[in-house]
């Protein structure tokens, strides 16, 4: 797959699926060898830590003490800031991993290599580890607090009509702007501010303006993928909450299921359920970063000739 060129929209959604249809065996074996340990914890943390909080959610004040779960809440403070401390850890271990794999992997792929080894990608977050804690702390005091403020805007203006529309407009936006910083800071020799404003100014406009704007292709291919991996998240969310609603209207009332719906068999496979589901959607989203990668090299038109002129000069060596 050549990296380096100018796609359409149409193009920019074929070469995402292609993208796994040639390498997806490799990148997801890599991607489990890195991830594997870190999700299976997340996996435990949630159906154990998490389904005892919600199961004493939905079965406090039964007993009729309105202060049940504050109650609770104060008894098991210890365990509350454990779990939560464990959990966000993780959590930002397998972001910080989650986002950036793809950028090692696809620049790895750009620069003319075939079979990409886990090693190669461990190599590349120890040899950016630098870059990896700046990329982290602007992530966390500018980006996100940025974010925040630009999408709670956007939201509070949807009690008018037009602001469901900025909404749509925004949100795929900013996320285009966050996976371009990404790729930018670990694929050019800028900064982390440079590659921020590379980033803002390659979502309206290429290098050259008589090329005319990316915008409407790119804001359209993330639409496109973000609708296919909803829906298909959407399938794993919804059989759990099906089968929970089914239960509640269907079970006999004896007081212990209503008392704690989730502490059961039942609390044990809805959460199961979901960790399938959470688990899906870390795996598919692989897709729509891959996508913002294959958006990164269309703005690149830099290098679009040179890779072009590169790879004249290899024809008839092999013959």
């Amino acid at each position: 797959m050549q990296f380096y060129k100018k796609r359409d929209f149409g193009t920019f959604i074929s070469d995402s699926f292609s993208f796994f249809k040639l390498y997806g065996k490799n990148y997801f074996k890599n991607y489990i060898l890195l991830n594997g340990l870190l999700l299976i914890l997340m996996v435990v943390v949630f159906i154990f830590g998490f389904k005892e909080l919600f199961g004493q959610i939905l079965g406090s004040n039964i007993s009729g003490d309105s202060y049940y779960f504050e109650n609770y809440f104060e008894d098991n403070l210890g365990m509350f800031f454990t779990v939560g401390a464990i959990t966000f850890v993780l959590f930002m271990i397998l972001m910080i991993i989650n986002y950036l794999y793809p950028v090692f992997y696809l620049k790895r792929l750009a620069a003319g290599e075939t079979k990409i080894r886990t090693d190669d990608i461990l190599g590349d977050f120890k040899q950016h580890l630098k870059k990896i804690i700046i990329l982290c702390l602007g992530m966390t005091f500018i980006m996100v607090p940025l974010s925040f403020i630009i999408l709670g805007i956007s939201y509070a203006l949807m009690f008018i009509i037009i602001g469901f529309f900025i909404m749509l407009l925004v949100a795929p936006t900013m996320f285009n702007v966050i996976t371009f910083l990404m790729y930018d800071y670990f694929n050019s020799t800028r900064g982390f501010f440079e590659s921020l404003s590379y980033s803002i100014r390659t979502q309206f406009s290429y290098a050259n303006a008589r090329e005319g704007s990316p915008y409407w292709k790119y804001w359209g291919s993330t639409i496109v993928i973000s609708i296919i991996l909803y829906i298909i998240s959407m399938i794993f969310t919804t059989i759990p909450m099906i089968i929970f609603f089914a239960s509640l209207t269907t079970s006999a009332p004896d007081g212990n299921f209503e008392q704690n719906p989730l502490g059961s068999g039942f609390g044990v496979l809805f959460f199961i359920l979901y960790a399938i589901s959470v688990l899906v959607s870390f795996f598919t989203s692989n897709m729509l970063y891959v996508n913002s990668g294959l958006m990164y090299y269309d703005s690149r038109t830099d290098l679009h000739q040179k890779v072009e002129l590169a790879e004249i000069d290899t024809i008839g060596i092999n013959e």
